[in-house]
């Protein structure tokens, strides 16, 4: 039976997401206009942000992207912000967006390297400790110099990999074998059922090593993180200049991060701890021989000349040779030219990871259209700067930190920077505490942020991964498993907010 056009009408509405979800996009479609009529734009204002925020902290049941763009048309229908007020907020932040566009899809071509080099760091260290440092200090430093998202696609690449090829084994096939379904789990023997389950519990832990690896270096460069950028920007700091700002708090706090991760290896607590059974390692062990075997002087080229434009990458942004979104299209015009990948089709794939967020990025500026339009932030901004000086960092350090363990640590950082430097601007702090304040925000945002998939990126992406069924990685493990880096990040950085700057 064909459905009427209403039923097909409902069910279409942001698709799969459930009722209750579909339901309270409505209610807030519905009760701002009302809202704007009885309380005002102020008030309006701030129910906005509340509903932005859901749709952010909501992210596993729909991608914020249609909710949260909803939400902004109609806030510029009612005239809160308007369509000029957006088009210069994304101007004002156009290196971020190059950044996204550019930058992740030219760290897409330098995949295989990435993954050889992580294949052959898995295999040949021993020790559970030490490649969980590794991994750990892998991806912070990665993180630094490329995007969080992309190594933390290579660390889901890889583990996703190791994972089929054992799952394969223990179903009883071969290692040459191309067709099977590593996800179910009936066709296991029965003598590989522990090994299974020690080997989940081994990439877990791995994998969350190397997720927070990715925000330990990711808070350190002016690349590591999107809002990172828009804050140089803002600040008019370049590469190194960030870097020499921020190492009073981020070189304290990576350094502790890493202690952590050989702490919480050698004491086994919350899910960390598991080694690689000897039976897995050996199977690994073949499948990366045969995939050795199998690889043409044209695939040892590649690698090559990926190792060598990542040599480029890094002299290019040490140096600040040029805006970052442009070296990562220098990147882009490399790999593809001297790797023999010249059809659209192949050079299109690059793009799919970045540009959805690239879009959410600017439905972001459209809430800060309304923010500064409304003046929304202005009385909280002026309770903080009313406190004295020494305590503003520490107290802006906790409220970034906060709102971006239950927001996007992007739109948290994106609207407490252009308010601060509205504040600059007017004449109402000196330069020197600007930078602290400046200092403040980019580390409130990327260290605290570990404590949910909501805050991080990366951490969202992992938990809605290929790999994280497989490996039995939930919303609730994850958070168990960062607490003990949340709580470590929070109090190094906020002492080194309140004690090194």
């Amino acid at each position: 039976m064909q459905p009427t056009m209403s039923q097909a009408l409902k069910k279409n509405f942001l698709g799969n997401s459930p009722g209750w979800y579909e339901k309270s996009i409505i209610l807030f479609l519905l009760i701002n206009p009302l809202a704007l009529w009885a309380f005002g734009p102020f008030v309006t204002g701030w129910m906005l942000i509340a509903e932005f925020i859901f749709t952010l902290a909501m992210a596993l049941k729909c991608y914020p992207l249609q909710p949260g763009g909803l939400l902004a048309i109609e806030a510029i229908l009612l005239g809160m912000a308007s369509p000029d007020a957006v088009y210069n907020e994304a101007v004002a932040n156009f290196q971020v967006i190059l950044l996204l566009m550019f930058m992740v899809a030219g760290i897409y071509f330098m995949r295989d390297m990435l993954l050889f080099v992580f294949t052959k760091i898995l295999l040949n260290v021993k020790s559970k400790t030490t490649l969980s440092f590794l991994f750990c200090f892998a991806g912070a430093f990665l993180s630094a110099f490329l995007d969080a998202l992309t190594v933390t696609a290579v660390l889901i690449t890889i583990s996703v990999g190791f994972y089929s090829v054992y799952h394969k084994v223990a179903s009883g096939k071969q290692i040459v074998d191309e067709d099977h379904n590593h996800s179910d789990d009936n066709s296991l023997l029965a003598n590989h059922h522990d090994n299974l389950e020690q080997f989940r519990s081994f990439l877990r832990s791995l994998i969350m090593h190397g997720a927070v690896g990715t925000a330990l270096g990711g808070v350190t460069t002016l690349v590591g993180e999107p809002q990172n950028l828009l804050i140089a920007e803002k600040a008019g700091w370049d590469f190194i200049e960030f870097f020499l700002k921020m190492a009073p708090v981020t070189m304290p706090t990576l350094a502790c991060g890493l202690v952590t991760c050989i702490l919480l290896e050698k004491t086994k607590i919350l899910g960390y701890g598991a080694t690689l059974p000897d039976e897995v390692r050996a199977i690994l062990q073949q499948s990366s021989e045969h995939d050795a075997s199998r690889r043409t002087q044209y695939d040892n080229a590649s690698l090559i000349v990926q190792a060598i434009v990542a040599v480029i990458l890094v002299l290019a942004l040490a140096f600040h040779w040029a805006p970052v979104g442009l070296i990562g299209l220098m990147v882009i015009v490399l790999l593809t030219a001297f790797n023999g990948v010249t059809e659209e089709h192949r050079i299109g794939h690059a793009f799919e990871e970045a540009m959805p967020f690239t879009a959410l990025l600017v439905v972001f500026f459209a809430i800060v259209a309304v923010i500064h339009e409304q003046h929304l932030f202005s009385p909280v901004i002026g309770w903080v700067l009313q406190m004295d000086e020494s305590a503003q960092p520490g107290m802006f350090f906790l409220a970034n930190g906060i709102l971006s363990m239950i927001s996007d640590n992007v739109f948290v950082a994106t609207v407490y920077i252009n308010e601060v430097t509205a504040v600059l601007n007017a004449g109402d702090i000196s330069r020197e505490h600007f930078d602290k304040l400046v200092i403040a925000i980019n580390t409130g945002t990327n260290l605290p942020s570990v404590a949910t998939p909501n805050g991080q990126a990366a951490f969202l992406f992992l938990l809605t991964s290929a790999l994280a069924p497989l490996i039995r990685l939930s919303y609730m493990r994850m958070v168990i498993m960062a607490l003990p880096y949340t709580i470590v990040l929070t109090v190094v950085g906020y002492y080194g907010v309140t004690h090194m700057i």
